[in-house]
C-alpha cells in the first residue's frame, strides 16, 4: 500500500472512532516517551490518496 498527502483531518476522525490510541510509555528511571497506535487496516484513512501496490 503506498500512501500519500497525510491528512490531519483523518486522523481527528480516527481518534473519535477510537481507532487511534495513545500509549503513554514511562517506566521507572527511563520514558520512551508517548506513541500514537492504530491497526494497520485502518492507515489508509489517515491520507487523502491510497494505492495498492502489487508484489
Amino acid at each position: 500500500m503506498m500512501l500519500q498527502k497525510f491528512s490531519f483531518e483523518g486522523f481527528l476522525k480516527a481518534l473519535e472512532e477510537g481507532k487511534v490510541l495513545v500509549d503513554f510509555d514511562a517506566r521507572t528511571g527511563h520514558n520512551h516517551g508517548t506513541k500514537f497506535r492504530m491497526r494497520q487496516d485502518c492507515l489508509p484513512m489517515l491520507y487523502k490518496k491510497a494505492t495498492k501496490v502489487l508484489p
